[in-house]
């Protein structure tokens, strides 16, 4: 019996390769690049363990030459939902019970078969279904996913041995259980490394989950499905569902078996699932966990002693790094008067000296947007913004969807604070910039603070540390992540636990303990070893 107690050290996060020209790295991605684009595969429903082909199929298709085909998909239907429900079930009763070590082993397992066997595929998948040039990949299939489960083993770590005082007479002790039932993961599109922490953050906690990806990662999300089987995580701990969001969830939440969600996307999906959970709560054997990242409109506000070029050079790469597409992307800019034609002339200069296009052609720093509806949503904001006689195109603006779903990196100048595009989230490659007077500083913080729901990330650049330090006060509950003098987005594990509250969701902090947290239920255990056997109070002894 292994009866040790073990203690995983804090590691380090995974190195981002540079895949310069030659490299080995460079060699063998581009290979396994050429690899996957020349074939298309067949991609099942995983339950059980088992691949599952319902013949109700889709395609899955490269956002920046939408007619090339990289895969065929199956989706799942209500009987495939059932059955996964039943997995997930049957899986518990071994996962929950068994040791954590041996789960945390198996997930290291999986962090080294995604850093050294099959980083190249998984980084391929990614940049081809998911329109990431080389750097946004690796960041983020690789290093993120990896630095994501090592990190939780250690959190996990901590949490175990986190434990009560015991005294004269009694042992106590905490039990940290799984949870009773299984976690529905509901993944995004835009992080690979958040399809993977969406379900072994609970896994890692001895839950079992449902995993409904995003249809437009289905890909990568596929492969790294494929690792965590090789990993050895046991049939049924984790069932891959690709198929209708409306209709897995509706036989998903009406389980009684349904312990948690832990989800990614829209604000309004969220909200969706959090109406029915309530509907549903008579039903359930406990109340679920609810654990949600929904978005943001994060911003960057400028103080009148910033430097202009580090502004101008954050603002770019916080806007439009994969195309906006993060959660954390700079959407929205307040510039002091006095830096605004500074700040605006090299962002203009920056701007001419990016390109746009394929992945596989490393000097594009801007790609493809995920598909023609977000294309068509992004294009509708860059169009009434040429149409407002309150604002301005700066450059870009332009959008050609012929070949992929290609926009322009824009940049909307507005005189008008409370314009649609500084209000409502677009996850594009889209900037909105309103230009205050310099001593009108308070009421552009008032105006940061009130414009926007959401509350996820947010930045402000100065030299004045003291006007600095005012701002970060003042501007306390706009942003879950807020950055100082750098770009609202990039946040590392282990450094800078992300999630935002307000309607940018439940702020459990993907990257950190309080995450995990959630996906236990502590069970107390007092031990008496001289147990009473009178009743009475000592005073009433006395007599």
């Amino acid at each position: 019996m292994n009866n040790s107690i073990y203690d995983f050290e804090t590691p380090q996060n995974e190195p981002v390769k540079e895949y310069l020209k030659g490299s080995p790295e460079r060699v063998e991605l581009e290979k396994e690049l050429n690899r996957q684009s020349s074939k298309s595969i067949e991609i099942p429903l995983i339950i059980g363990g088992k691949e599952v082909y319902t013949n109700d199929t889709g395609k899955v298709t490269m956002p920046h030459d939408h007619n090339h085909v990289l895969a065929i998909y199956h989706k799942a239907g209500e009987k495939e939902i059932k059955m996964a429900i039943e997995a997930a079930m049957e899986a518990h009763k071994l996962w929950a019970d068994i040791h954590w070590t041996t789960r945390a082993s198996i997930l290291l397992k999986a962090a080294d078969l995604i850093t050294e066997k099959y980083r190249a595929m998984l980084n391929a998948a990614t940049m081809l279904g998911q329109s990431k040039n080389i750097y946004q990949s690796e960041i983020d299939a690789v290093c993120e996913t990896a630095d994501f489960i090592r990190f939780n083993v250690t959190f996990a770590s901590q949490i175990y041995k986190t434990q009560p005082i015991s005294s004269f007479n009694q042992l106590n002790r905490m039990e940290y259980r799984a949870l009773e039932g299984f976690v529905f993961a509901v993944s995004p599109f835009n992080f690979t490394s958040i399809a993977s922490n969406l379900n072994l953050s609970p896994v890692m906690m001895g839950n079992t989950t449902i995993w409904k990806p995003a249809t437009t990662a289905i890909l990568s999300n596929y492969y790294l499905m494929k690792i965590f089987l090789e990993a050895g995580i046991p049939s049924g701990v984790i069932n891959f569902l690709p198929g209708s969001g409306a209709l897995i969830g509706k036989h998903v939440l009406a389980s009684k078996d349904l312990a948690g969600i832990h989800f990614t996307g829209s604000n309004n999906t969220f909200n969706n699932l959090w109406k029915t959970v309530a509907d549903n709560l008579h039903n359930y054997k406990s109340y679920p966990r609810l654990v949600g990242e929904t978005g943001g409109k994060d911003f960057i506000f400028v103080h009148p002693s910033a430097d202009f070029t580090e502004v101008a050079t954050a603002a770019m790469s916080g806007a439009f790094e994969f195309q906006g597409q993060k959660c954390s992307a700079a959407s929205r800019m307040y510039v002091p008067e006095s830096l605004w034609p500074s700040v605006k002339e090299q962002m203009l200069s920056i701007y001419k000296s990016i390109k746009m296009g394929d992945v596989k052609e490393v000097g594009n720093f801007v790609n493809a947007v995920i598909d023609n509806a977000s294309y068509e949503n992004i294009k509708s904001y860059i169009d009434f913004a040429k149409e407002s006689q309150d604002a301005e195109i700066v450059f870009g603006g332009k959008c050609d969807k012929s070949k992929g779903y290609f926009i322009e990196p824009t940049l909307i100048l507005t005189t008008n604070p409370k314009f649609k595009s500084m209000e409502e989230e677009i996850f594009g490659p889209v900037l909105t910039v309103y230009v205050y007077q310099d001593q009108n500083l308070e009421e552009a913080l008032n105006l940061c603070d009130t414009t926007s729901p959401y509350a996820l990330t947010g930045a402000v650049f100065g030299k004045d540390r003291i006007a600095v330090s005012e701002i970060c006060r003042r501007l306390s509950y706009t942003a879950g992540n807020f950055y100082i003098n750098d770009k609202p987005t990039g946040a590392v594990v282990g450094k800078q636990p992300f999630g935002g509250a307000r309607a940018s969701g439940t702020n459990d902090k993907a990257g950190g303990e309080f995450n995990l947290i959630r996906w236990v239920s502590p069970r107390t255990v007092k031990e008496t070893f001289l147990p009473a056997t009178d009743i009475r109070y000592g005073y009433m002894k006395e007599d």
